[in-house]
């Protein structure tokens, strides 16, 4: 589901983006930690692509692959970053199946949500496809907003969201854990209206060198 115009305007804002990078990336960095060296990450609803370069600058990714789907927004991702050449692919793609971009499981070493996931209808599939991508042991960083916040009047006055099956942020993590995503540290703030968090997806435990993946 896409932005509306007033919320497309709040997420390219300065406080925005001061809150992004002073205040969720530095709580994110010391739940999860920053990536290991060539590190390759996936962005789920990019936007203009002020969070594609906070992963490579703040936490450390070698390279970065980020969709949204809006074109619009993939063009001013583009733009944004150029100057990454070679380092990042940002295109046009759906959340809820990124076959077409990702055919491969366990692909990424990271993948990031900020603040995408609540936006669609269908967001069990788009958490079923952070999972299939991710290779055992990767990490999910992830900031989401919850049913409590939606519900404020406010909210559905500015800003246009799906009315069925929202998540609190228990029943997100919940959901996390359901397809193999052990969430390593979680905070929920502001009365509940957001959560943010790290999850690592499961290694098997009869996979070979399983006990050399990252852990907690």
């Amino acid at each position: 589901m896409l932005m509306n115009r007033v919320e497309t305007a709040l997420i390219n804002s300065p406080p925005r983006r001061w809150v992004q990078r002073w205040y969720e990336t530095p709580l994110l960095l010391r739940m999860g930690g920053p990536l290991d060296e060539g590190a390759r990450a996936l962005e789920i609803g990019c936007g203009s692509g002020y969070g594609v370069q906070l992963i490579l600058e703040r936490f450390g990714a070698g390279r970065v692959d980020a969709i949204d789907l809006d074109p619009a927004m993939v063009t001013r991702a583009r733009r944004r970053l150029a100057r990454y050449r070679g380092r990042v692919r940002v295109g046009v793609a759906d959340a809820t199946d990124l076959t077409g971009l990702v055919p491969r499981d366990g692909t990424y070493d990271a993948v990031f949500d900020n603040g995408i996931i609540h936006h669609i209808p269908e967001w069990r599939k788009a958490v079923a496809e952070v999972a299939r991508v991710l290779r055992p042991g990767g990490l999910f960083y992830f900031g989401e907003v919850t049913a409590h916040a939606l519900a404020r009047p406010s909210y559905r006055l500015l800003f246009d969201h799906p009315e069925h099956d929202r998540f609190t942020g228990r029943r997100f993590l919940d959901v996390l854990d359901d397809h193999g995503l052990t969430v390593r540290a979680s905070r929920e703030l502001v009365f509940g209206d957001f959560v943010l968090g790290v999850a690592q997806k499961s290694v098997p435990r009869d996979r070979p060198g399983a006990a050399s993946e990252r852990q907690p």
